[in-house]
């Protein structure tokens, strides 16, 4: 799970600056496989820093729920890549982002699988 706590804190120190210093993502946020722009995705922006923050402390403590929690946000990722492909100017559309959902999901369902590693400890 510290691999996973890693990701989830890299995942910030590169969102924050990106959302913050360069005007091409600032504007820009996807949510449920919407772009939104403008205000809204700077609005927006911190949501997705909290979740992948939340997301590094909870696989750093292995905490019970993580692993169930960050399951479901692969699900949502998944479906979010699948509306995105397709309702986007800039997606390839729906054969890609079918690829893509199915490549996301396995990752959650394998997540779900190894009970994220946080089940105690056999003695």
């Amino acid at each position: 799970m510290t691999a996973l706590a890693l990701f989830c804190a890299a995942t910030v120190v590169f969102l924050v600056p990106r959302d913050l210093f360069f005007s091409d993502a600032r504007y820009v946020e996807v949510w449920f496989g919407f772009e939104i722009h403008g205000t809204a995705a700077l609005v927006t922006a911190p949501l997705h820093w909290a979740i992948f923050a939340l997301g590094a402390w909870g696989f750093w403590t292995r905490r019970p729920w993580i692993a169930p929690l960050a399951a479901g946000y692969l699900f949502y990722a998944a479906f979010s890549h699948l509306v995105w492909s397709e309702m986007s100017p800039r997606g390839r559309g729906w054969p890609i982002g079918l690829i893509q959902a199915i490549a996301i999901s396995a990752m959650g369902v394998l997540l779900l699988r190894s009970r994220g590693g946080t089940a105690p400890a056999q003695s």
